[in-house]
């Protein structure tokens, strides 16, 4: 607890105990915002400098607390500065004796960007799911009005199939999120031979490589061996892959290195095509974001790949970083430990969603 020896306050010791108590930073100002008495943690907002509070919405309410008597209860944002981030802080308000105020702060920034992500998440999840769900049902009152014509049966028959496909592929990869959120890696771990992974996402992408006539080179350090889940980190770097061919040129190609660097092994995919701006590559991770929407359509991207991609890395204690410039292609790298502690690596994952 802090207590200026120059500008004392006197509280009965009952009401100090109950403050010490408090889980909230907490402090008692004068009606012009000096801090009279307060918990140690109240200078981890930033908020108060030599003992004056500082941030303009906060003595607006102090001023509000003492002019009507009347408790108050809101949010504030406290913008970021080069010490502090931008918090959002929940601040209770209550006055003393007609002079004093009582301010209680809690830190729910962390909170707040949580309900961001879920109502994101949801919203994103109902659009993605309505429209597989509302193309198929067209589809199936197509082929009932068309009953007599096997030629226009047959081709909406086909894209059912493709938008059924669409729907199951988006199931599997919520499940995939679901499964990495729960932190299922520890019960699948086994030593991993990379050489064989490569090989294994290399034969799941060689049919649409050739596709779109994309040559697949590997290269780098040879017979690495790690700890991990493999179908996990397979399904990682097959979805880097097929990511790098959906936004590559036709003839052009696609490169995959490995190395060992000080415990980590780093797998690169790089590509030739069309690059992601810098804007973009801040928000490459985030689930449904899209760089292209258009492009993503065609393609039948669910928007969660890199996403699946993020929470596999976390999982094995690693992190996937991205380079890329417009027009000269990307290069995305998978940073994996060795020998990840995965029931220690559990915990850092908690608070996604």
């Amino acid at each position: 607890m802090n207590q200026p020896s120059d500008i004392p306050l006197s509280l009965p010791t009952e009401v100090v105990r109950v403050l010490e108590a408090l889980p909230q930073a907490w402090m008692v100002t004068d009606i012009s915002g000096i801090v009279k008495l307060s918990s140690d943690s109240i200078t981890n907002y930033g908020i108060v400098v030599l003992e004056q509070v500082e941030e303009k919405q906060l003595l607006e309410l102090i001023d509000e607390c003492r002019s009507t008597g009347a408790s108050l209860a809101t949010e504030i944002l406290i913008a970021k500065t080069r010490t502090h981030p931008e918090q959002t802080l929940r601040v209770r308000l209550s006055p003393l004796n007609g002079e004093y105020c009582l301010v209680l702060i809690e830190d729910v920034t962390d909170e707040r960007r949580l309900d961001a992500v879920r109502r994101d998440f949801v919203a994103n999840i109902s659009h993605e799911l309505k429209t597989p769900v509302g193309a198929l049902s067209l589809l199936a009152e197509a082929i009932e009005t068309a009953a007599d014509d096997p030629e226009t049966v047959t081709h909406f028959a086909g894209r059912m199939r493709r938008e059924a496909s669409r729907l199951s592929t988006l199931v599997a990869d919520l499940i995939d999120l679901s499964k990495l959120q729960d932190h299922q890696i520890d019960t699948a771990a086994s030593d991993i031979d990379i050489d064989q992974m490569v090989t294994s996402a290399l034969d799941d992408v060689q049919m649409l490589a050739k596709a779109k006539e994309i040559e697949i080179v590997v290269g780098g350090t040879g017979n690495l061996k790690m700890r991990g889940n493999l179908d996990q980190l397979t399904s990682a770097l097959r979805n880097l892959l097929t990511n790098a061919i959906h936004y590559s040129h036709p003839n052009t190609r696609v490169a995959i290195g490995t190395r060992l660097v000080d415990g980590i092994i780093e797998i690169s995919v790089v590509d030739q095509g069309i690059g992601i701006s810098l804007a973009d590559q801040d928000r490459v991770f985030e689930r449904f974001y899209r760089v292209d929407p258009a492009r993503s359509r065609i393609t039948g991207g669910t928007g969660l790949g890199l996403s699946i991609v993020k929470h596999i890395c976390a999982a094995h204690g690693g992190e996937c970083t991205i380079w890329s410039q417009p027009g000269h292609g990307s290069t995305f790298t998978l940073h994996l430990p060795q020998h990840p502690d995965v029931r220690a690596i559990a915990a850092t994952a908690e608070g996604e969603f």
